[in-house]
């Protein structure tokens, strides 16, 4: 049995807002950069807040953990975001014990996203939960859920076909691109950014567009440059951001820029060209529009294409409901079973103290060969039983005394 503290599960909440009541300008205002994770970290304390992790999403920003109170996330979060509280909590949804839990769920399963089975939200979740444990903010309670979480993730991805096909943001933006255009053989696709988003854009339009010129920018050029090589496609420098701008028929922007990588000055009124902005916050600035042979889309946009995968995808979620339950049930299992920990390790210390011999009581055991493996091995398989029958029927102090006198009896057999 790991260890890991006792918890009260109703202290366990999440805060947040998503795509179902706030468009992507206003989830802008809360998203959070690495620079803005690290400040929270620092600031938890002062929210009495030691365990938690955030996922800021284009679709959502949410704060998981263990709180006196769930206003104090809503405070924190708001702390280090340009967004003000009485916004957030007008437009935030909060949730408690369980019903926090099963939306953590939910989410991992791509049950909660904009494109129902989005399967990118597990690595941006793996990657939030990452962070946080690099600076100590993962322990191991928070740790055996998020565990739970992606067992129930990975199952309902590998059993269901809730994120069978093709349909993800980035693949959204191709299918726009494809639609938008007669023929998209010679079309220049300059995408700027090339993160998990970017990566998976990317391949996208390798695979979907293989008439088209892309090129690739970031920030970090190394980066594109990598990338390049491995979809056989350009790359250039962020120093040439203009001249390709310029060259390009449709510009990605998939970065996450504090301020706009792209503006009406930097295009040309008379070039026609297609704008998909797949930041949030934005990236490209609104007054693009303004340019008459301007086209731009961002991620609210991309995410109202329907077509027969998510027909498809919609009919398992029945399958994936009923895993996320078998994994709640095991999880919640786990939680009461910690309830009696303090118990247990009590009896096992008596336990190892009699086979010491504290109680003047030596088997015969001590002779022989392994004598302390022996009694340890007999000694888990008593606590183990023990736990089992506490689970059943909730009756601590009875299994206890049972337990001393079952170790006594196979001591004494051993004889």
């Amino acid at each position: 049995m790991s260890v890991a503290e006792l918890k009260d599960i109703s202290t366990f909440f999440v805060a947040g807002i998503n795509y179902k009541k706030s468009d992507a300008t206003i989830r802008g205002q809360f998203s959070v950069n690495n620079d803005q994770y690290l400040q929270l970290i620092n600031r938890a304390s002062h929210y009495n807040i030691q365990h938690f992790f955030v996922l800021s999403t284009c679709n959502r920003t949410e704060i998981y953990g263990f709180a006196e109170q769930v206003d104090a996330f809503n405070q924190l979060l708001c702390d280090v975001t340009e967004g003000s509280l009485e916004d957030f909590r007008k437009m935030a949804y909060q949730k408690a014990g369980i019903d926090a839990i099963e939306h953590l769920f939910n989410v991992a399963a791509g049950l909660d996203s904009q494109i129902l089975g989005d399967y990118e939200i597990v690595g941006q979740l793996k990657q939030c939960v990452k962070f946080s444990k690099e600076h100590q903010c993962i322990d191991a309670y928070l740790d055996r859920l998020i565990n739970e979480v992606l067992q129930a993730s990975k199952k309902i991805r590998t059993t269901t076909t809730l994120s069978g096909g093709t349909v993800s943001v980035s693949f959204a933006a191709v299918q726009y691109i494809k639609n938008h255009f007669k023929s998209i053989v010679g079309k220049k696709i300059l995408l700027i950014g090339t993160g998990k988003i970017g990566s998976n854009t990317c391949k996208n339009l390798v695979d979907y567009l293989p008439g088209a010129s892309v090129t690739l920018l970031n920030r970090t050029a190394d980066k594109a440059f990598a990338l390049a090589e491995k979809y056989h496609v350009s790359a250039d420098v962020m120093e040439n951001i203009s001249e390709r701008i310029s060259l390009s028929d449709v510009i990605l922007v998939a970065t996450n820029a504090e301020a706009s990588m792209i503006n009406k000055s930097m295009l040309s009124a008379n070039s026609k060209q297609l704008l998909i902005d797949l930041s949030v916050p934005f990236n490209i600035d609104v007054d693009v529009n303004e340019l008459p042979n301007i086209t731009l889309v961002n991620v609210d946009e991309l995410s109202k294409i329907k077509d027969e995968t998510l027909q498809r995808r919609t009919a398992e979620i029945p399958k994936a409901t009923n895993i996320i339950r078998d994994h709640l049930e095991a999880f919640n299992d786990w939680h009461e079973m910690r309830k009696h920990v303090p118990v247990l390790k009590t009896a096992k210390t008596q336990l190892q103290k009699i086979y010491l011999g504290y109680t003047g009581f030596i088997p015969t055991s001590l002779q022989i060969e392994s004598p302390i493996k022996s009694a340890e091995e007999n000694i888990q398989k008593v606590i183990n039983s023990m736990a089992v029958k506490m689970k059943q029927e909730h009756q601590p102090g009875c299994h206890c005394i049972e337990a001393m006198n079952r170790f006594m009896s196979i001591a004494a057999h051993s004889n």
